[in-house]
């Protein structure tokens, strides 16, 4: 079994809480083929902005991936690129284990976090849209 953090917008956390699907583009295609019924997810979303008040990251929720990578064309999920919308389509699905009433604000997390080493750079830590993650980082989260 894998440990996955998975780094989404506000936007496509919706469409994945309502789907129950995650997606990645072209260039993380060989990341989520490595995915396995059973493995474990954590979503982390993004800063997020409503009006004047900045919403800080966050870790959202907990999934189990229930079926193998696959590709699917159709548009879900929203961009904030150049290239507007995306379709992100190699996915995979997965049923919740967790979702969080109150959202975890990442940056309370990080001093626990073994995946994190350099606890002042964080940010780069959360750059790629999927990472493995320690089985120790993910039941940490997961018993919050």
């Amino acid at each position: 079994m894998t440990f996955w953090l998975c780094v989404t917008s506000e936007e496509n956390w919706r469409v994945i809480r309502e789907r129950n699907v995650w997606g990645v583009g072209e260039k993380f295609r060989k990341t989520i083929e490595r995915v396995k019924p059973g493995d474990k997810f954590v979503f982390y979303v993004v800063q997020t902005k409503r009006g004047d008040e900045i919403i800080p990251s966050r870790i959202v929720g907990v999934f189990e991936a229930v079926s193998e990578p696959y590709r699917d064309g159709s548009r879900i999920f929203k961009s904030k690129s150049k290239g507007g919308e995306t379709i992100y389509p190699y996915r995979v699905k997965f049923k919740p284990i967790k979702i969080f009433d109150e959202p975890i604000e990442f940056k309370k997390l990080i001093p626990k976090l073994s995946f994190i080493r350099n606890k002042d750079k964080w940010t780069g830590y959360v750059r790629l849209p999927m990472r493995k993650i320690p089985e120790e980082d993910y039941q940490f989260i997961a018993k919050m």
